[in-house]
């Protein structure tokens, strides 16, 4: 798992969080490739959190099929 799929299943928008805090993002990319991501989310639980709040991912609603 790469750290963009990381924070996809975390639902945070990784474009968004990217493009507005650069520096942060690149510093987790760089720690989340040296831990796994359990051990990844236990160290930055409660900033996840706050970063979900600020870059949510929002779904694309599904198209029906007719």
């Amino acid at each position: 798992m790469d750290f963009e799929e990381y924070l996809k299943v975390k639902k945070i928008d990784s474009a968004a969080f990217k493009k507005a805090d650069q520096s942060r993002f690149m510093e987790w990319e760089s720690i989340f490739l040296t831990m796994h991501p359990d051990s990844f989310t236990a160290q930055k639980k409660f900033l996840i959190n706050d970063i979900r709040r600020r870059y949510l991912l929002v779904n694309e609603p599904e198209q029906s099929k007719s």
